[in-house]
């Protein structure tokens, strides 16, 4: 069901791969990010839920004979499955009874209740998060560097990277949206919009709980305001407060939680490795949303505005690193992580594939924190018990710079418009 004016995907050959080891594959991410698109890309027939002229009966159906709504060319997909939790089982129990891989492709913009379901999935049903789109996935970046030729130990890079900061800037606004970079969004109105309808539509109808629109608002804009950072919630808790003194702990753990949920807020970990010495490793998440254009949406900020703030605008960078950087990580079978201790070393990301292959990256805009970071990267090397983490792949310092090379010292140094899976 390929549609032509569909942008290829990295993600693609992953599915497909997925779909020949697993009975059912479940695509999860934010709303609007391409998971239908992606899942089409792949499926042979398809059931979309939300169909307003079918979607009651679709639901009368589940309550009653949920097999029927199966029925299908496979792969059949099932676009947005949770309307319909009963679906969940009846798909495990199908890949069960035909004992086939391929069967199903489940796509989902919301993590369901627990107890929606009777099971797991476990061993039927594998998982896929969708992120919106790489720069190289939409053309922005020249993908003359390559992460997997990096961790396979080809580090003599070179390249030139095609984007300007200003560049950068208009990237960070129109975000990965598929429909915004197809459209060529100037307007960054496709951020805006996703933004106005998660406030007074998504979050209500996560899981039914009336939640205050104007509440949301000021969470999402401290979330914004704190983005890139180690912040504490109690932090944005005191942030929201300025203007909402009655909210309590709880009620922002359960907005919180409810926009992890619809995949908006997606947090960085903490790596935690084993070091030469005893030194106390910094365990808070990094703030950070699933792609910054969220943050310049709800901040009403334009290319223009945040390029007359360049300290807020290297923080947006860095999101825009670490979306990337989640692409690229997933394509290697890998995560994404962050590093500080309480001597205040940091890496702002560290990718570790499953295979234990790791590899410590900077972030910086511009170039006159090179240096600096190349000396700190250095320094994290020395601290790493190697012995049971392994050396690293390699050090990176990933800029907005132009050129892409490798340093005397051995760190490369890598615009992100050269960056690819």
């Amino acid at each position: 069901m390929a549609n032509k004016n569909y942008l290829p995907r990295i993600c693609d050959a992953l599915v497909k791969k997925q779909l020949t080891s697993s009975g059912a594959v479940l695509i999860e991410g934010a709303k609007w990010c391409g998971k239908t698109s992606t899942a089409r890309q792949a499926s042979k027939s398809v059931l979309y839920m939300q169909d307003p002229d079918k979607s009651q009966g679709y639901l009368s159906l589940a309550d009653t004979m949920p097999s029927l709504l199966l029925k299908g060319e496979n792969p059949r997909l099932i676009d947005e499955w949770q309307m319909a939790p009963v679906l969940w089982d009846a798909v495990r129990f199908e890949v069960d009874k035909r004992g086939k891989m391929g069967q199903f492709l489940l796509t989902g913009s919301t993590v369901p209740l627990d107890g929606a379901t009777a099971h797991t999935g476990t061993g039927r049903i594998s998982r896929f998060t969708l992120r919106p789109m790489s720069l190289f996935e939409s053309n922005d970046s020249n993908g003359s560097v390559s992460l997997r030729d990096l961790f396979s130990g080809n580090l003599d890079i070179q390249g030139e990277s095609p984007l300007t900061v200003p560049d950068i800037a208009k990237l960070i606004c129109r975000g990965g949206w598929p429909e915004a970079v197809v459209n060529r969004d100037e307007t960054f109105q496709m951020a805006t919009n996703y933004v106005n309808s998660l406030i007074e539509m998504d979050v209500q109808r996560v899981d039914g709980v009336e939640r205050n629109p104007e509440r949301v608002r000021l969470l999402l804009r401290s979330y914004a305001r704190n983005i890139s950072t180690l912040a504490a919630l109690s932090t944005i808790q005191g942030d929201i407060e300025t203007n909402d003194k009655a909210l309590s702990e709880n009620t922002l753990y359960n907005y919180a939680n409810a926009l992890r949920r619809l995949f908006v807020i997606e947090d960085v970990p903490a790596w935690q490795p084993s070091l030469r010495s005893k030194t106390a490793i910094r365990t808070s998440d990094k703030r950070q949303f699933v792609d910054p254009s969220i943050a310049t949406a709800v901040m009403q900020a334009n290319q223009d505005s945040i390029l007359q703030d360049f300290n807020y605008f290297g923080f947006l960078f860095e999101s825009l690193c670490t979306r990337d950087m989640r692409v690229y990580a997933q394509a290697n079978n890998g995560d994404v992580f962050h590093y500080r201790d309480k001597d205040n070393l940091e890496s702002d990301l560290i990718v570790r594939l499953r295979d234990g292959r790791w590899a410590a990256i900077e972030v910086k805009l511009g170039s006159r924190d090179i240096e600096a970071a190349a000396v700190h990267l250095t320094k994290l090397k020395e601290k790493i018990n190697v012995t049971k983490m392994g050396e690293p792949s390699f050090l990176m310092v990933l800029t907005g710079g132009q050129y892409a090379f490798r340093r005397k010292d051995g760190v490369l140094i890598v615009p992100l418009g050269c960056l690819r899976d």
